[in-house]
């Protein structure tokens, strides 16, 4: 351990430690987190095992609590391989149902989560606004409609934060104003953003690569995730094809590649396009270079524009697809209080959407849902503060005890935010005892099967028997979710790592996984030094047991 981490458990952990451990009963998470701080302490800074006098006055308090802080051999060797310390790793195993981990090492440790953070936030949309919620997506209407179908008068578009609105969905509210007898319009296309407050606009992206489509922030009139998916295909003539989804009404494609012969070389860098505004309102994207006919097809995504000059150019695409004309200008502002509505499209089921935050990770959606539950819990405008204080309560109210849990933008792209393995282990252990557990488990990707785990242990026994939400950022690696073993049990897995080597440490995390897949019962490193966590020697109650795969 650094002299400055020393310096904070000093400052910070030991004082809360000690003033819990005089104030009566000892809560499970500070008794849990002093032993294994204590143990990492001993371990790899200090040189030397627990005092003996600890161990013994935790034995005598709780006997016949075993609770393991060290790791199974073919982990410790995937840690000791990427160069990742202990002191780095928090790791929590244990059975679902039953709340005394097998193993807990670093466990009461506030770590960076990376996505695994969105497991917070979609169990927490699932249980505050019900599987089946739906976001809607207004149009309204002032001025009137003459007998060709032109509206002479506004048109107003207002969004409430659909995180899956793309083309196949908006072109239903398209269709909608079309059925209400508005063929043409001759105002203004006006779209009101007011479900989420305007800080939540124009942040700066998590890291330098602002055309990433994972840096896209959250929006109430959020298309398509605001990105441009351009596929290039080389021909034998010479010619390269440059198709783009979604269409935009006001982009243009510039298209200078050549087709070569040679092999294929070159990253998507390469052949990224350079998209620039201009000064008539149009959206230039250049494309220039040459690709080798040797290559297959590529598609390269680019988060472009802002979300109003995106989704005015969305919509307007599709207007103008249908046989919809236009001939004003667009901006933002409210729906006045006369105008009168003339279509709603509703979006998919949470359900729905849940499933694709989880599986694929996609933080844009992530962060649409946490804004929604904080406009939902209390008013709109929609801020990360409301949203904050909205998942604190309902996971005090659900008994869910996450006292080190920080957060920021609910989908775990932030520095800022961070939890326990032993919080979200408590989660994972209630959201498969809860209603929504069947959706829950459902959402998180399988290994060797689908969304961020489809190429991790494919040939080996935790293949298929692991539903594993991951999380990676730089320095920061993670796994949380439920393995179903061997022997016919099922267990609640979560690991965090934070280190500049984390990413070395994959290896680690499978073979965690695969060794809660053979059975826990199998054994660990060395018989080292443990510890129990108090309030964990009983299980709860469980008649809600579900879900876990």
């Amino acid at each position: 351990m650094t002299h400055a981490f020393l310096s904070f458990l000093a400052r910070h952990v030991a004082p809360r430690a000690l003033r819990c451990s005089t104030a009566g009963p000892t809560p499970r998470r500070f008794a849990l987190r002093t032993a294994a701080l204590l143990l990492a302490c001993a371990a790899l800074a200090c040189g030397t095992a627990l005092p003996l006098s600890a161990q013994a006055r935790v034995k005598a308090k709780h006997p016949g609590v075993n609770v393991s802080t060290v790791l199974p051999q073919s982990v410790m060797a995937g840690l000791q391989r990427a160069h990742v310390p202990l002191s780095s790793i928090s790791v929590v195993v244990e059975k679902v149902g039953e709340h005394t981990p097998i193993v807990a090492l670093n466990a009461g440790k506030p770590m960076m989560p990376a996505s695994t953070m969105k497991l917070v936030t979609t169990y927490s949309g699932l249980s505050i606004l019900g599987p089946d919620y739906r976001w809607r997506t207004s149009a309204y209407a002032d001025g009137t409609v003459d007998g060709n179908g032109v509206l002479h008068g506004n048109l107003y578009i207002q969004g409430t934060g659909d995180p899956k609105l793309v083309p196949e969905e908006l072109i239903d509210l398209v269709q909608k104003i079309h059925k209400a007898g508005i063929t043409g319009l001759d105002g203004a296309l006006v779209l009101d953003k007011r479900y989420f407050d305007a800080a939540t606009r124009d942040l700066p992206p998590f890291d330098d690569d602002t055309t990433a489509p994972y840096n896209v922030g959250p929006d109430p009139l959020l298309y398509a995730f605001k990105s441009l998916s351009f596929t290039l295909t080389p021909s034998p003539d010479g010619s390269v094809a440059i198709d783009v989804l979604p269409a935009l009404a006001q982009l243009q494609i510039d298209n200078q590649m050549h087709a070569i012969n040679g092999p294929c070389r070159g990253d998507a860098a390469s052949v990224s396009p350079s998209v620039t505004p201009q000064p008539n309102g149009t959206v230039v994207a250049s494309f220039t270079g040459d690709y080798s006919v040797r290559c297959a097809p590529r598609t390269i995504n680019v988060a472009v524009l802002d979300h109003s000059a995106f989704f005015a150019g969305g919509f307007l695409a599709l207007w103008q697809q249908t046989g919809g004309t236009f001939s004003g200008a667009t901006r933002e502002g409210p729906v006045p209080t006369g105008a009168r509505l003339i279509a709603t499209h509703q979006g998919p089921m949470l359900s729905d959407i849940v499933r694709d935050i989880n599986k694929f990770s996609n933080n844009t959606m992530a962060r649409n849902l946490y804004l929604t539950i904080g406009a939902m819990e209390e008013t709109p405008p929609a801020t990360p503060a409301k949203s904050a204080r909205a998942i604190q309560a309902f996971l005090r109210r659900d008994a869910i005890n996450m006292e080190s849990l920080t957060l920021d933008n609910g989908s775990g792209l932030s520095r800022d935010e961070h939890v326990t393995a032993l919080a979200l282990a408590d989660l994972l252990q209630r959201a498969n005892a809860s209603p929504v557990a069947q959706v829950f488990v459902g959402s998180l990707p399988i290994a060797g099967v689908d969304g961020t785990m489809r190429n991790r242990l494919n040939n080996e026994g935790a293949g298929g028997n692991a539903h594993i939400k991951t999380g990676t950022l730089r320095d920061v690696r993670a796994i949380a979710g439920y393995v179903a073993s061997a022997d016919g049990n099922s267990y609640v897995v979560v690991s965090l790592i934070n280190d500049p080597h984390s990413e070395a440490a994959r290896a680690a995390h499978d073979a965690l996984l695969e060794w809660v897949y053979q059975g826990p019962a199998q054994g660990f490193a060395q018989p080292l030094a443990q510890a129990a966590d108090p309030a964990r020697s009983k299980p709860r109650k469980n008649p809600h047991k579900r879900g876990a795969h």
